[in-house]
């Protein structure tokens, strides 16, 4: 038996939507919250190619244990989806499997929730061998207290074969082991992969800066990492379009080089299930130097997606490293005051649009700045006999200002610490006391400049 068998999403399908009121529930307190989610499943159920039609909400104080809605309601809103052609419903909420069942077949209808459509969308857009594995264990660990809700359906299909205390209860406990050995194996895969990116990731640091891109899903964080770095990443006007860490170098002159990281979006009210399976695709960002908050501005509810990004950021322990907020998709707000008041409102932060070359220069040489402005600056003089040790400075760092002298090079450069510590240039540094150093500050005034300061 194929364990997913009642979980896949046809081609094509019609659905019809079904929400909730309660205060329980998070995401769905009140109406406008219950309408913002509803909103987001829509354009969830579009990156899958489903056509999304009549929606129903429920004000319920307490939830049915079987049913999530009553059978009455659940009726009323079969005969009104049957009627406009919808083969699909989709509740956007969690559905335990026992509802899930009997909804199906109270309505006749296919039935998903919202987790599972989110699920199916990873498993769609993953491209990496890590994201695969990842989605598969997440995959498999929402199936599992399911088997039971699909071995009662199939036995009814088949004409009656208990499941309690016969061949139903056996194969459950039976399919039980086989997803749980499946799901451990799957883990140990995932720890392989993950201890092998851990050393790419540490040959990385040594040699770069990074910054990532974080947000809500969809915000333009790939188009941004298009234009920032001129490469082409998959662009697409659909949620999680991206769910494999992207990296680019955003600035290859500068010492040690800056790399930009696009990283998967966030999304509000993420099943715990999911956020646990998927952490490991954050934790570029765990590492960045330096978050790249971006915020599509044009959303109606950018502030909420901005409060979602923050609180996700916090639960990751990262919400009071270094970061820029960028609001993006500047060129589709109603009025160019907008931008100046959003400006107003977060301090710090920029306004652009991805499309504006004017926009993507001004957020680079400020990213840049943010990196430089962070370094340490060096006061050198090397003799030229010391031909290897100005190779280093030429090769390692960032020359702010060099002048020749009659017995060498005076050079004030600008790198991290911790490169510096590994470039054996220490006994070229001018201290305090040096009697150079004077000369120094004298010829400092009309070197050449060779990048800014």
């Amino acid at each position: 038996m194929n364990i997913d068998h009642d979980y896949q999403i046809k081609a094509g399908s019609h659905a019809t939507l079904v929400s909730i009121i309660n205060v329980k529930i998070k995401g769905h307190e009140d109406q406008t919250e219950t309408d913002r989610s509803l909103l987001e499943l829509r354009e969830l159920l579009r990156t899958l190619g489903i056509k999304a039609g009549e929606e129903f909400i429920q004000r319920k104080a307490d939830i049915d244990a079987g049913t999530a809605l009553g059978s009455g309601k659940l009726l009323e809103i079969a005969e009104s989806a049957k009627s406009k052609n919808s083969d699909l419903l989709v509740f956007d909420f969690e559905l335990s499997a026992g509802q899930a069942r009997n909804i199906k077949e109270i309505t006749g209808l296919d039935v998903m929730d919202r987790v599972y459509v989110i699920l199916e969308i990873f498993a769609r857009h993953a491209r990496t061998r890590e994201a695969k594995l990842q989605i598969e264990i997440a995959r498999l660990q929402y199936l599992l207290p399911r088997l039971a809700g699909l071995w009662a359906h199939f036995s009814r299909q088949r004409g009656g074969v208990g499941v309690r205390g016969g061949e139903g209860e056996q194969q459950i406990e039976l399919d039980r082991r086989i997803v749980r050995s499946r799901i451990e194996t799957l883990k140990d895969d995932l720890e392989l992969v993950a201890k092998s990116r851990e050393e790419q990731k540490k040959k990385r640091k040594n040699k770069a800066v990074i910054a990532a891109l974080v947000g809500y899903t969809n915000a333009g964080k790939s188009s941004l990492l298009n234009r920032l770095c001129r490469v082409d990443v998959v662009e697409e006007n659909k949620l999680f379009a991206t769910l494999d860490p992207t990296h680019r170098t955003l600035n290859p002159d500068t010492h040690p080089p800056m790399i930009l990281i696009d990283t998967v979006g966030f999304i509000s009210n993420l099943p715990s299930t999911l956020v646990e399976g998927f952490k490991t695709t954050f934790e570029s960002a765990l590492e960045a130097d330096l978050l790249l908050i971006v915020c599509d501005i044009s959303d109606p509810h950018y502030k909420k997606h901005l409060e979602v990004t923050m609180q996700i950021l916090k639960e990751l322990g990262i919400d009071q490293r270094e970061h820029i907020i960028i609001f993006n998709k500047r060129d589709k707000l109603s009025s160019p005051h907008i931008s100046k008041i959003i400006a107003r409102a977060y301090p710090g932060s920029l306004v652009v649009s991805s499309y504006e070359t004017e926009d993507v220069n001004m957020l680079r040489e400020h990213i840049c700045k943010t990196f430089l402005d962070k370094q340490t600056l060096y006061d050198l003089f090397i003799p030229y006999e010391q031909g290897a040790a100005m190779a280093k400075v030429a090769k390692n760092t960032n020359v702010v200002k060099a002048h020749n002298h009659e017995r060498g090079i005076f050079y004030r450069i600008r790198i991290p610490a911790f490169i510096f510590d590994e470039l054996g240039l220490f006994p070229y540094v001018l201290t305090p006391d040096d009697p150079k150093l004077e000369e120094w500050k004298f010829l400092l005034e009309s070197a050449t400049p060779k990048i800014d300061g």
